[in-house]
């Protein structure tokens, strides 16, 4: 990634330009990983935006999504996607958004947009491999020894302030994720490094960087904290995860039969496999029930789930994997979902595959396509 300090210049002046007060656009959040902002329109109508910042930045831009569908903030978030060069640094993709969103919505561009102008045309700090220039050598071409002592010095400090930075980032992760956690996040974006680097890189930026802050977002919160449910992620690919719903509604049935097949089978938990295309955020990922057989609850044939949030129509990219985790388990319960137990469960455990899985989802949209969504609706599952 890009030299930190300059990173977290421009990140100080975006703050200092656009705080959660101004009227027309806002800084809600940011870090070194990701920019939370706000766009106001001339009604009052607030669309949230954000960005994560790759581990290419800047040689690629920060990957951008809004939380409206709306067509107008999409076309501007689209435009980001699309610059090189000194226009992937930040402050030149926040002055390109802004300028887009007031265009498409008839504003007036805020004030302060321009300033950000100076800090774009200001020249960037040089590679450690720029030559040095001829007036610092000696007549033989060689580095005098001050100047080469002042060299190393200076790289010295900017190792310094790299290393200093980390540690304080990854100490301030520390506090809100377990250690195991976050050797696994690092393990990942080494093998992302790698993978780069090979030319091997599967999925996309977009997805992957994404798909990154939701697993750290889910180390960071109170339900996964709370054993509410757990996740793995098959051979380590952020692109398939194993989800275990470990908790459910305790008044519920559902409730009941967990302890029950704990107690009879060791097992205490509703797997859910979830699987994610390159596409992703813009399209659901694809959700089935891998154990146990469950009766009800809207699980199909092949342990499809039956949702309209996990169809194209009834998704956002919005959505959090966490929310949508939180949803099935709600949905399960509305549902009167029971695990079958006894005989026929060993027949039934056959029919729980993903190409049978896959099938009924798509007989099931097709179905709700031409009658529309009845049960479950998008919002209870």
């Amino acid at each position: 990634m890009a030299c930190l300090v300059t990173l977290r210049q421009e990140i100080r002046t975006l703050e200092s330009l656009f705080p959660k007060t101004n009227n027309r656009f806002q800084i809600l959040n940011a870090s070194v990983d990701e920019i939370n902002c706000r766009f106001l329109s001339s009604n009052g109508k607030k669309y949230d935006i954000h960005a994560n910042i790759t581990e290419t930045y800047p040689g690629s831009p920060p990957v951008w999504f809004a939380e409206s569908e709306e067509t107008s903030v999409i076309n501007a978030v689209q435009i980001l996607s699309n610059t090189t060069g000194i226009e992937n640094h930040v402050v030149c993709q926040v002055h390109i958004l802004v300028r887009e969103l007031c265009r498409l919505h008839n504003v007036p561009e805020p004030p302060d947009l321009d300033r950000l102008l100076q800090v774009k045309n200001a020249p960037l700090p040089p590679p450690r491999s720029t030559p040095v220039s001829k007036s610092s050598q000696d007549d033989d071409g060689m580095l005098d020894d001050d100047d080469e002592d002042e060299e190393d010095n200076d790289e010295e400090v900017e190792d310094d302030m790299h290393i200093e930075m980390d540690e304080s980032d990854t100490n301030k992760m520390g506090e809100e994720i377990d250690i195991q956690y976050l050797e696994k996040l690092e393990r990942l974006k080494q093998n992302q490094r790698q993978d780069y680097l090979k030319g091997a890189v599967s999925g996309s930026i977009q997805a992957t960087d994404r798909l990154m802050k939701e697993l750290r977002d889910i180390y960071k919160s109170d339900s996964f904290k709370k054993g509410v449910y757990k996740v793995d992620l098959v051979c380590d690919s952020l692109y398939e995860w194993n989800v275990h719903l470990l908790t459910v509604d305790p008044e519920s049935p559902l409730s009941t039969d967990l302890a029950l097949l704990k107690e009879r089978e060791g097992k205490n938990s509703i797997l859910l496999n979830v699987t994610f295309k390159e596409t992703y955020p813009f399209e659901p990922p694809f959700v089935r029930v891998v154990y146990p057989i469950i009766s009800g609850g809207y699980v199909l044939i092949g342990g499809a789930i039956c949702m309209e949030l996990l169809t194209k129509q009834g998704w956002s990219s919005a959505y959090t994997v966490e929310a949508l985790i939180m949803q099935i388990a709600a949905t399960l319960v509305k549902g009167r979902a029971r695990i079958q137990f006894g005989t026929q469960k060993t027949v039934s455990q056959s029919t729980y595959s993903l190409a049978k899985a896959q099938q009924s989802f798509k007989s099931l949209v097709q179905i709700h396509e031409k009658s529309g969504w009845f049960t479950p609706p998008k919002e209870d599952g």
